[in-house]
């Protein structure tokens, strides 16, 4: 049995009252994650959030009164702690691309497994990425043919030294800050250190977005 070191507190929003019964069934059974709330419309998850502040938001991406990606890219503006997975029943590129965006560092399918979904809780609470295989499949695909535009007209003049290099690098693989330290036989604070001052000097605030400058960059291959 696993001994999980915290409980991770979460709210959710769907506009479907069966759907936001079934995640709380799920969550009841689970022993390091309770849900704190759920709502059924944008506007009321936001309000949600600022009165609970949770560890994990769950958002459904079609919402009536503010659509899931405003209300993601709302939530990351004004509480960059929260982490946010957005669901939906849909995984058109542009959907995905947008969400992404907009700061959900998670993305899944509504027809998701219990497993995938207590997974991508957890990891996004750890502050990495998650998404479902076929999702990441396509982001993959688009980070490979775009343009990058990182809307930062310095960019060129950025500079990263070696190490900061390296670890980006390792965060382009979807290495957790755990994985990172013990490779590099830094602490996990030193790593945290870098990679918040790589996502700030690179001007992003996703793994995505970080995979995509580091590409056009030269620094990381697919």
């Amino acid at each position: 049995m696993n001994n999980y070191p915290v409980t991770i507190q979460i709210v959710m929003a769907d506009d479907h009252e069966i759907f936001r019964d079934g995640f709380a069934i799920l969550f009841r059974r689970v022993p390091d994650i309770v849900l704190v709330g759920s709502a059924a419309d944008g506007r009321s998850l936001l309000r949600l959030v600022e009165s609970t502040m949770p560890d994990v938001v769950l958002v459904d991406i079609e919402m009536p009164e503010m659509d899931g990606i405003e209300v993601t890219k709302l939530i990351r503006e004004r509480f960059p702690q929260i982490g946010v997975i957005a669901l939906s029943s849909y995984d058109n590129d542009v959907l995905v691309i947008d969400t992404i965006k907009a700061g959900a560092q998670g993305y899944l399918l509504k027809n998701a497994s219990k497993r995938e979904i207590l997974e991508a809780i957890r990891a996004v609470h750890q502050q990495e990425n998650y998404y479902s295989p076929h999702i990441a499949q396509r982001l993959t695909r688009f980070i490979a043919t775009s343009r990058f535009d990182p809307n930062n007209p310095l960019a060129s003049e950025i500079r990263f030294s070696e190490r900061e290099q390296e670890i980006m690098r390792l965060i382009c693989s979807e290495l957790s800050n755990r994985d990172i330290s013990e490779k590099l036989f830094l602490s996990i604070r030193t790593i945290e250190g870098y990679r918040l001052r790589i996502m700030e000097k690179a001007g992003v605030r996703t793994v995505a977005g970080l995979v995509v400058f580091a590409i056009r960059r030269g620094i990381f291959k697919l």
